[in-house]
């Protein structure tokens, strides 16, 4: 295993992980207050909460399997080579921990609190049983030859490869990279957004989260960045795309909703109701000149 050249470095690396850490954990709590507040989840998408469970829990996955591992960080120094450091740190095992565990607060939230007619839609329960039906099956095709690395990588996103001949279409083979952590980032963030849209509000959704969010996306980028430059090497990138696309992607998302929460409806007065109206069906928004409820 590799050693740091640089001090100075070293102790940028670690500060940049903590910040990251620190922005990312606290991240989760705006939302699970401005719940709690509030005893109503209605503004809060629940599509989002659930894809975001299942990236959380691949991330833990990954990032627990790769740190604590020494069969599965020999195979990383095989591929990679032994004069590299495995791209995984403590505040990554911590932090994806800490998520599993918000996020599933903020579920149970979903459950006892007031959602109105809100609900999870078919398509993210699609989602979600699709991913794990996948990752069941790559486990058992990893199975027989120990590939544990490759196995790990479809929770990260290190182009997971089912290669074979097709004699038919005449090609040497074929190739179908699954990546779960990347993939549900890409996907998760859609329903929030679009609900805020069309709502043109982003009442009962913290902003709160989503600038702590940007703040750990960027630090962490950084800290991959400083990590490369003492090594002189950006086989960190490549060796670990997903954690590159997995900054890049959040951030883009988080500059969106700053963008509907600041620019695009930021004199919006409506609130989000939690009680019934007479026919049985929560009314989503309502106006009023005293608002029950802010966003955090």
């Amino acid at each position: 295993m590799a050693s740091w050249n640089s001090i100075p470095l070293k102790i940028t690396y670690e500060v940049f992980g903590w910040i990251s850490f620190a922005s990312w954990s606290v991240s989760f709590y705006p939302q699970v207050i401005l719940n709690f507040r509030r005893k109503c989840v209605v503004g809060l998408n629940f599509d989002f909460v659930v894809l975001n469970l299942t990236k959380h829990s691949s991330y833990m996955i990954y990032n627990i399997c790769l740190y604590f591992s020494p069969a599965i960080q020999k195979q990383y120094f095989e591929k990679y080579g032994f004069g590299q450091m495995i791209p995984v740190a403590a505040n990554d095992v911590a932090f994806s921990i800490h998520a599993v565990l918000l996020t599933t607060i903020t579920l149970l939230q979903i459950a006892f609190y007031e959602r109105g007619s809100q609900k999870v839609s078919k398509t993210a329960i699609g989602i979600v049983s699709a991913v794990w039906l996948a990752a069941a099956v790559c486990f058992f095709v990893a199975l027989p030859h120990h590939s544990w690395l490759w196995l790990i990588n479809i929770f990260k996103l290190n182009a997971v490869q089912f290669c074979y001949r097709s004699p038919a279409l005449d090609l040497k083979r074929v190739l179908i990279t699954f990546s779960i952590q990347v993939f549900m980032t890409l996907i998760k963030y859609i329903p929030q957004a679009i609900m805020n849209f069309r709502l043109k509000s982003t009442a009962g959704f913290s902003i709160g989260n989503i600038l702590l969010d940007f703040l750990g996306g960027c630090t962490n980028y950084a800290q991959m960045t400083v990590q490369s430059i003492d090594q002189n090497s950006w086989v960190n990138f490549y060796g670990n795309i997903g954690k590159t696309l997995l900054s890049l992607v959040s951030i883009f998302f988080d500059l969106i909703f700053m963008c509907q929460h600041y620019v695009l409806y930021p004199a919006k007065k409506a609130v989000i109701s939690p009680k019934l109206n007479k026919e049985g069906a929560d009314p989503l928004l309502k106006s009023s000149d005293h608002p029950e409820s802010e966003n955090v």
